[in-house]
């Protein structure tokens, strides 16, 4: 399977936290990612679905792996549990840093940049969260 021919799968913007998310997720670590679903709805992507494989992108947009989605669901922000905020393997003790951290980075002037305005983010905010596993090391 040719990494160059599936979709880019990118974890927050390249720096120093996408970097630490691909070796997460390249360790195992890592199984699970969050995405606001403003910004699925601002880019007008689609949702991604159940066995759908991704190119894992590093902060150079190199593919790191290919990864393949095991369970995709919309939900909102009071949905997550502490076992799934340990899945995003960014060493959230439990769901309310996890939420903190996510609200910083919904909130962040990244994201701002992109949508044009400041999200909103409460318990009912929803997000897609994505479980994943790595498919094929090259």
């Amino acid at each position: 399977m040719n990494p160059n021919e599936l979709p880019k799968l990118e974890l927050a913007f390249p720096g120093p936290e996408r970097d630490s998310g691909v070796v997460a997720s390249l360790t195992g670590q890592k199984t699970a990612l969050t995405g606001l679903l403003q910004i699925f709805e601002f880019a007008q992507e689609p949702i991604p679905k159940s066995g759908q494989r991704f190119s894992l992108l590093d902060s150079a947009g190199e593919s790191a792996a290919i990864m393949e989605l095991t369970e995709v669901r919309v939900v909102p922000m009071s949905a997550i549990d502490d076992e799934y905020a340990r899945a995003e393997g960014r060493g959230y003790a439990d769901a309310g840093e996890w939420r903190s951290a996510h609200q910083e980075f919904f909130q962040s002037e990244g994201v701002r940049a992109l949508l044009g305005t400041t999200p909103i983010i409460s318990d009912d905010t929803l997000v897609v969260t994505e479980r994943f596993r790595r498919v094929d090391p090259h």
